[in-house]
């Protein structure tokens, strides 16, 4: 019992201090365990099995394809048009969405669900994505309240009422108690947040990254007024001929930057997307989608003539754009005084051959040039704006002699969402929702993330497997599988039914309304250490013996320990959310105790008011 006891207070100490990274603190404090017997190897491992740790890793890959897919941002956009820059608006907003939501879905799958759309609306409204994110993870729990589905501790509960003999709850029963939870919740984090989390996440948490986004290379080379989209008809003498044959630039003076194919020109499900730098030996076909830069009323005769009619989506009105960057696009890159380039023409660069890269534009002491590009003689210092695939101009980057790329492409790849792949994750995360809530398909829930995971993958919402695996946080993983098995510590040594048996004996003598508080309290204590769901199984029969033995009605103190396994926010480890946004919202575990321990505070003593008044003794 003192080993484990010493064990977990130096663990909540370091965590504490923030000087250790908490998945080493808690790894360490695992090891501490095992090698003195308290946990057997199985035992200490039995949480990287956890159907929940394993839940929170498919649940990282569909958040990541929500983004990815710019599903978010659409979700998002919604939201904002209610708040409009009102940010206060917008944080409630948030809070009554996500608490809704985790009135029917596991707080772990509301995070899923509601985390990217939540930072992508920090990113569009200029606010840190940590001013957020707690209050998002705190309000998923405070929506469980309002269901009896909303949270395991919630059925617990109620099975330990009906193996009692006692009346079973209704779905709704809680739903009072979640309403004032909400609301209490909502006013406590406004000012919680406003004083501790507006600081949070200030070191480029929003993205910030040396380099030039895509949009504001637009922007600077005044590309939209240069590049035309047209469609080859069915009677375009281009069908089955190749760029070369073609000759437009001499002919036209115009550059074919890109060949695009498309399944369906509106959002659908199934809507494929498949783009191609234009090459030398590039096929063109009936239906192709044509990017070409240069003089608009030279690309409006160019049209004409070679029979091609205008190119425009629905997805135009959306994005009131020219580009599209989902396998290609664009970068600046330096050239260098010894580079082998300097004073060669654009069209003599061989840059398209080699690279599979067209360059579309050059910027030389704060001028641009943007037409007769092919031409132009190359001198040392000129900057670059290549257009091609991503994976192109990444390889750039090992021609330093030559050529320095400017930014990160990847990274700016990264952040290109795959909107025409947005429909087809909502149908694949609104599958995932149906099966946990309505057990349409009757698998687990850990089966149905999962299965939502690989679909994703499967899907094409991810540039590829890599990048899937890229959105798990592992440090959160490691952080609660490691904790997990502390419960199972706890309850070998004693240390569980010893403070529990201890301080509501004590209270019990003290009137109902100290015993209340006891039970509340010591739930809460627990559930930073154990998980929610283990916190309400080992209470809720201690919490009913002790009512019982003063002839109370067990109800209200049954409530209070769902409430103290669920309002668990002092810590990053007491309840997956928390331990999904950490490292999401660059947390560490004092930010938890500075915001979760007043909120938990707080909504105790209103509930120690309140559910005598809903429940009397």
């Amino acid at each position: 019992m003192i080993i484990t006891i010493i064990t977990l207070s130096v663990a909540v100490l370091l965590f504490a201090s923030g000087k250790v990274r908490s998945d080493i603190v808690a790894l360490s404090a695992l090891l501490c365990l095992m090698l003195t017997g308290i946990l057997t190897p199985e035992e200490a491992l039995s949480g990287f099995s956890n159907p929940v740790v394993v839940m929170m890793v498919g649940l990282f890959v569909v958040g990541g394809a929500i983004l990815q897919t710019g599903l978010a941002k659409r979700v998002s956009g919604s939201i904002m048009a209610l708040a409009g820059n009102n940010h206060n608006i917008l944080f409630v907003l948030v809070m009554i969405v996500t608490s809704v939501v985790g009135a029917f879905v596991s707080n772990t799958g509301t995070i899923a669900l509601m985390l990217p759309i939540v930072v992508s609306l920090a990113v569009k409204t200029g606010m840190q994505p940590g001013r957020l994110l707690m209050p998002l993870a705190f309000a998923s729990s405070l929506g469980g309240m309002l269901t009896l589905i909303g949270t395991p501790p919630n059925l617990v509960i109620q099975e330990t009422l009906v193996e009692n003999g006692y009346d079973p709850l209704s779905f709704f029963s809680f739903t009072p108690i979640g309403v004032v939870c909400i609301v209490v919740g909502i006013a406590v984090m406004m000012v919680l947040a406003r004083v501790f989390l507006s600081k949070v996440n200030n070191d480029d948490t929003m993205g910030r990254h040396k380099g030039k986004s895509l949009s504001q290379l637009v922007e600077e080379y005044n590309l939209s007024e240069r590049i035309s989209r047209f469609v080859i008809s069915g009677t375009s003498p281009m069908c089955g001929k190749t760029v070369t044959d073609l000759d437009v630039y001499n002919r036209y003076g115009l550059t074919v930057m890109e060949v695009r194919r498309e399944s369906s020109r509106q959002p659908t499900l199934l809507k494929s997307v498949v783009q191609k730098t234009a090459g030398p030996d590039t096929v063109l076909n009936e239906g192709d989608i044509l990017y070409i830069s240069g003089d608009r009323k030279q690309a409006e005769r160019f049209a004409y003539e070679q029979c091609l009619d205008a190119y425009e989506s629905l997805d135009d009105k959306e994005r009131n754009g020219t580009l599209d960057f989902y396998d290609i696009g664009m970068a600046e890159i330096v050239i260098m005084p010894a580079s082998g380039l300097v004073n060669r023409r654009v069209r003599e660069s061989d840059f398209r051959t080699t690279y599979g890269i067209n360059i579309i534009g050059i910027r030389r002491n704060g001028s641009y040039i943007t037409d007769d590009i092919a031409h132009s003689q190359l001198r040392p210092g000129d900057v670059l704006l290549v257009h091609g695939a991503w994976s192109n101009i990444a390889r750039l980057d090992a021609d330093e002699d030559d050529f320095v790329v400017l930014g990160r492409p990847l990274e700016e790849a990264g952040r290109v969402t795959l909107d025409y792949k947005a429909p087809l994750a909502g149908f694949i995360l609104l599958l995932m929702i149906l099966s946990m809530v309505l057990d349409v398909i009757p698998i687990a829930p850990v089966t149905a993330v999962i299965s939502a995971a690989v679909l994703m993958v499967i899907a094409g919402c991810f540039r590829g497997v890599d990048d899937a695996y890229k959105t798990i946080h592992w440090e959160s993983i490691v952080l609660i599988a490691s904790m997990m098995p502390m419960s199972i510590a706890l309850n070998k040594t004693g240390v569980s039914e010893m403070v529990s048996n201890t301080l509501v004996g004590s209270l019990g003598n003290y009137g109902p309304y100290a015993l209340l508080a006891g039970v509340y309290f010591t739930t809460s204590l627990l559930t930073l250490f154990v998980s929610n769901t283990a916190t309400a199984v080992l209470m809720a029969p201690i919490a009913l013996v002790a009512a019982t033995q003063m002839q109370l009605s067990p109800y209200p103190f049954l409530f209070a320990v769902t409430l103290g396994a669920s309002m668990c926010f002092a810590s990053p480890f007491s309840t997956p959310p928390n331990a999904l946004v950490m490292q999401a919202g660059r947390y560490s575990f004092m930010d938890y105790v500075k915001v979760g321990l007043p909120l938990q505070v707080i909504i105790g003593v209103v509930m120690l008011v309140l559910l005598p008044l809903l429940f009397p003794f």
